[in-house]
Parts: C-alpha cells; structure tokens; sequence
C-alpha cells in the first residue's frame, strides 16, 4: 500500500485547518471541506489554551498570531459562595501561561495560516457517503459532488458524519446535565485581574470569571438542565428568561450576583449543551481516520478540548509522514493518543460530578480544598502531566514511546 501524498480533511472549524497545516508540514497534500457555507467568523466563545495546546501550535505556525489575540492567564483562583478566595495558584514553573482566546479568534489565525499555506478551503460540501478502495477513497456531498483522495481525515466535530461511516455502531455524545451561558458585566462590577481566572463553587451553581481590559468582567456559567438543547434551541427562548433563571441558581452567591444583576440580556453568549465523547471504540478504517473532537471530546470543564485536538492533529501528521501504509500510520496514531485524551476527559468528568453536588458535599469541599491545595493536590500533580505534554517534530513516530 503506497504512503498517503493527499488527504481529504472534513470539518473546517480547530482540528481540520490544524491537521491540513500538520500534513502541509510533513509534505503531504490535503484539501479541507466545510459543510458551512461560509467560515465561523464571529461565531462561538472564549476558550483557554493551556501550555501544551500553545506549544504545539508553535509547530504549525500559528502562535504568533494568538500572542495578539490571546491573553495570558498566569494564576487560577478557586473561591467559595461568599467570594471568599479559598486558593490561588500560578502557572507551572519554566512554562508559559494559558491564553483565554475567543474561538472566533482562533479559527481566524487557523484560516489565515491554511490560506498562506496554500492549502484549499471548500465551503458548502456536507459529507454524506464514503467508499474505500485498496487504493483510495472516494466520497460524495449533500449536494452531488465528489472528491476522491488517498486517505480521509473527519474532523467533523463531536456529531461526526465520518465517526459513523468507519463504525455506524460508534457511539453518541454524552450530554453533562447543563447548559452553557456566558456574557460580559461592565468593569468595576466586581474586583477583578486581567491575569487571574477565578472559578467560584456556588451553592447551587459553578461560575468562572476573568477581567477583559476590553470588553469589561467575562463570566461563564452551567445551568442545570434535564435535557440537552442545541444553540439554536436555547435561542428561541429569550435571553432575559436565561438570565432570570441563571440569576435565580445564584441567588445566594457572590461574585455571581453582582455579575449576572449587570449582565445584559443582548450580550448573552450561548454554547448551548456541555457534552463529551465517551471512549470511541474504532478511530480508523483502512483508509478513514477521526480527529479532534470526533474521537476525543472532553467536557468543557477540562480546559483541553482544542489543545488535544490540535496536539493530535500533529501526531497525525508524524504518523504518516513516517509510517508508509496509511493503517499502520493510524495505529501508530491511536498508540500514541488513546490513553492521553481519554485520562484528560476522565479526569473531566470527574469534575463536572463535584460542580453538580449537592450542599453537604459542597460545603465539604470549600472545608477540604484549601487543605488539599496546600499538600497533596498542588498545581503540578493536578496539572503537570497534561500541560508539559511535548511533541517532538523531528522525532521519528516510530521512536516515540506509546
């Protein structure tokens, strides 16, 4: 079987235009199909991007561009109902510290560096059918069209069309239990850092929060909801009805009170449903291969989600550029990254069973956590494996250990 020189990429959004880039790199050819018409400018909202994800950036090309996108954010703070600060903590020693970017801002940087790169970007083509060949694959589009590449790369997201053609048994997405809101309260609302991201465990509810010089206190919340609605589900219902409803849960907290009393109804970003991929069983047929969110989405509490998937489209590339048969270079693949993500989006869920606790555990955990911080959860054990996380470009794959 000859080695892949040209890759269909379906999915434009953070895996796609970073695994074309990726491949770009290693000397293999790829054009990215979107089923979108047009690219998600403007579209989506804030999202940290941890030492790791920046690192293998680097790699690609696109770091520069986040620097003027991007803020730094050196130190988390973890804070109880009352805003009483319970810890505090700084990046890991001899890294640089996370970005807060807007994800509208990111696939910008992405887009900019593909179309420099050379690398074809096709708008309006939803993935409907994929044949395999010994030699190729060939595929068809919602609207009659068809293209034909060695090797066939979904990066189609967490609702991946190319998941269910490799394993139509691969299982869906797992809905959280909340919601996700988020919006902007004037500055002074609150005191605030522009280098400090605060997480407040509420009575009811979870909110984080950072100070954006330019747009004033961002917040994000998880509203607690039975079932899961898409974005433009929740869009039907008024922004002022979320709100009264956010305002509600957090009728006993602080800072949260005074964010969400200021918040403006207009200003309402939306993410709709937190949901994460359990353990996909099949990443790869003989000539089809997921990435990104497609095969490993952790829920949002992670902090990880574009990181990994970034981090994976990168070990990809190395796969193929170095193993000649594309099966074999997606085993490899899968070797390298099966145990990472699904570690990361363990640890996630994790997470998101302590936000949804009841009042004695919480009650418990503002007792316990600042002990726990100071001994043995600090910040490297809690998050040093996942953000020193290093891909060496120049390494073989083959010599990389699994």
């Amino acid at each position: 079987m000859a080695a892949a020189r040209y890759a269909l990429v379906i999915g434009g959004g953070i895996a796609g235009p970073a695994v074309a880039l990726a491949l770009g790199k290693a000397g293999i050819r790829s054009t990215i199909y979107e089923s979108y018409p047009v690219a998600a400018d403007g579209v989506g909202a804030g999202m940290m991007l941890a030492p790791n994800g920046l690192e293998a950036l680097k790699i690609i090309g696109v770091d520069p561009e986040l620097q003027a996108v991007g803020r730094p954010v050196s130190h988390m703070a973890v804070a109880d109902s009352r805003g009483k600060l319970l810890c505090r903590f700084s990046g890991l020693e001899g890294m640089q510290p996370g970005r807060v970017v807007w994800r509208s801002d990111l696939c910008k940087a992405l887009g900019k560096a593909v179309e420099n790169a050379g690398i074809p970007i096709v708008y309006g083509k939803r993935l409907i059918r994929a044949a395999e060949t010994p030699e190729c694959v060939h595929v068809q589009f919602a609207d009659g069209s068809h293209a034909s590449g060695d090797i066939l790369i979904g990066a189609d997201g967490i609702r991946s069309t190319v998941r269910e053609l490799i394993d139509p048994h691969a299982p869906s997405p797992q809905y959280t239990g909340h919601l996700g809101f988020g919006g902007v309260a004037p500055r002074g609302t609150i005191d605030a850092s522009s280098d400090t991201m605060t997480f407040v465990f509420g009575k009811r509810a979870f909110l984080g929060y950072w100070l954006d010089p330019n747009l004033g206190i961002c917040w994000f919340s998880a509203l607690p909801h039975d079932a899961p609605l898409t974005s433009e589900q929740v869009r039907k219902v008024p922004a002022s009805q979320w709100l009264d409803r956010l305002r509600n849960l957090c009728r006993d907290d602080q800072p949260a009170q005074s964010l969400l009393r200021h918040a403006d109804p207009e200003q309402l970003v939306v993410t709709g449903a937190s949901e994460m991929m359990p353990p996909v069983p099949r990443w790869h047929s003989e000539r089809m291969v997921l990435v990104g969110d497609a095969v490993h989405a952790p829920s949002s509490s992670s902090g990880q989600g574009a990181s990994l998937a970034i981090e994976s489209a990168i070990q990809l590339a190395r796969c193929l550029r170095d193993l000649p048969r594309p099966s074999d270079a997606f085993e490899c693949y899968e070797q390298l990254r099966r145990e990472r993500v699904e570690g990361v989006a363990a640890k996630a869920a994790k997470s998101n069973s302590q936000k949804a606790s009841g009042p004695l555990a919480k009650a418990l955990m503002h007792i316990l956590m600042p002990i726990a911080l100071r001994t043995f959860f600090t910040p490297d054990k809690m998050f040093g494996a996942q953000h020193r996380y290093r891909i060496n470009w120049e390494a073989s794959a083959l010599q990389t250990p699994r």
